[in-house]
């Protein structure tokens, strides 16, 4: 297979690539002997990035600790513990990890629920570390200010930020008791965007929680439009797509989300990424009433709706084994008051192959291009705020809020 090299966004992206013959755009709007529908289920197992499946949902959430400590604690960020996404993802990796390893464990959620404060969240931590935590998960970039304090507070207690950033105190001093952990979501995002046009979709959604303000979730935005660039270029074709972060600054499934990306879907939106926790569930409920797509986010949630045709996955449960096995291996050093950032070095994002439904783009072209990404031909850019503009998109026409 030859190799291409494209310059893309203006020089952001230097990116070598297998190139592929062009696929007829109606083989994409027929995939598989059935049309998709909105039917949900719980998950019984996950597929994680290296393709191996756990079954999470054998190892119970709720536990008793005979001192009625609890060793390994983890607070939620909004939405339900088991929100199919972000929490959820977490969750399976604190429970199966302490579980495997014979530790106690338990979860906390702030008060509240999507409409939390900082001091429920607050309150949640000291709840986990009063608790017997000894070491404390907290997800989401809310959860800083609350985990700036608690960290200060509980010197002796160790707390892992998930898809945060390194923490001061008031002085401006690192908080070594503090390991952050993010995530490469730009190069799962990347493979997504590709694989959506090789399989001959090109008219495209993105919806995003947080209203545009949080990190994680514009990284992941970004790296679909840069992968839909990159292969558009390829394969000579005009992408336009839907870009909008209205409706899930709760990261909540609602009738408001639900009727745009039905109005998008009608006007010939063939497959949306819904990036954003529950909101994923006004997402399937649409493309099921249009018989279209989703790319699912975070863990694979093909299992949850089989409008789900591949998913954009980072490994949340490879980060809390990581950073678990620095913790009781005494090497925390390595990890406290630093930013530990996961990807595709680690084979911790990605598409799940073994459930996608993709026909036209093969595991070979996609594991070629994952193996891209890993020797470095490949770079995805991270900057968003700087580089998410439409003048650095050539094949891609973006349709913004």
């Amino acid at each position: 297979m030859k190799k291409a090299t494209a310059i893309l966004m203006a020089a952001v992206l230097l990116i070598s690539f297998a190139a592929c013959g062009n696929k007829d755009k109606t083989e994409s709007t027929t995939k598989g002997s059935t049309l998709p529908t909105a039917t949900t289920m719980e998950s019984t197992s996950e597929q994680n990035t290296t393709g191996e499946k756990t079954d999470y949902d054998s190892i119970p959430d709720e536990m008793t600790a005979q001192n009625g400590k609890y060793e390994i604690a983890f607070v939620t960020d909004v939405g339900q513990l088991k929100d199919k996404s972000f929490n959820q993802g977490t969750w399976n990796g604190v429970k199966s990890y302490a579980h495997e390893n014979g530790k106690s464990y338990k979860y906390y959620q702030p008060a509240n629920g999507d409409k939390a404060t900082d001091e429920d969240r607050y309150d949640a931590m000291k709840a986990a570390a009063d608790g017997g935590g000894e070491i404390i998960f907290a997800t989401g970039f809310l959860q800083g200010s609350s985990l700036n304090k608690i960290a200060e507070e509980y010197p002796e207690k160790k707390f892992v930020f998930i898809d945060g950033e390194v923490l001061k105190d008031k002085d401006g001093n690192t908080l070594s008791n503090v390991a952050a952990v993010d995530f490469n979501e730009e190069q799962s995002g990347f493979l997504a965007g590709f694989a959506a046009i090789k399989e001959g979709f090109t008219k495209l959604g993105f919806s995003g929680g947080g209203g545009g303000s949080n990190p994680p979730c514009c990284r992941f935005g970004y790296g679909f439009v840069q992968g839909a660039e990159a292969a558009a270029r390829e394969e000579d074709v005009e992408v336009e797509i839907n870009y909008s972060w209205e409706y899930g600054s709760s990261f909540s499934a609602s009738p408001e989300l639900q009727t745009m990306l039905n109005g998008w879907y009608s006007n010939g939106t063939e497959v949306i990424f819904a990036c954003g926790g529950a909101m994923c569930l006004s997402a399937f409920q649409a493309a099921s009433e249009n018989e279209a797509w989703v790319i699912g986010v975070d863990i694979d949630q093909t299992t949850q709706s089989d409008t789900v045709i591949t998913s954009a996955t980072k490994g949340l449960s490879e980060s809390v084994a990581i950073i678990l096995e620095d913790y009781y291996a005494d090497n925390w050093d390595d990890i406290g008051g630093k930013l530990t950032t996961i990807g595709v070095k680690q084979d911790a994002v990605g598409l799940p192959v073994d459930t996608w439904k993709m026909e036209n783009f093969t595991v070979e072209d996609y594991q070629q291009l994952y193996q891209s990404l890993k020797d470095g031909e490949i770079t995805v850019d991270r900057d968003y705020e700087k580089n998410l503009k439409q003048e650095n998109f050539q094949k891609v026409k973006l349709n913004t809020d």
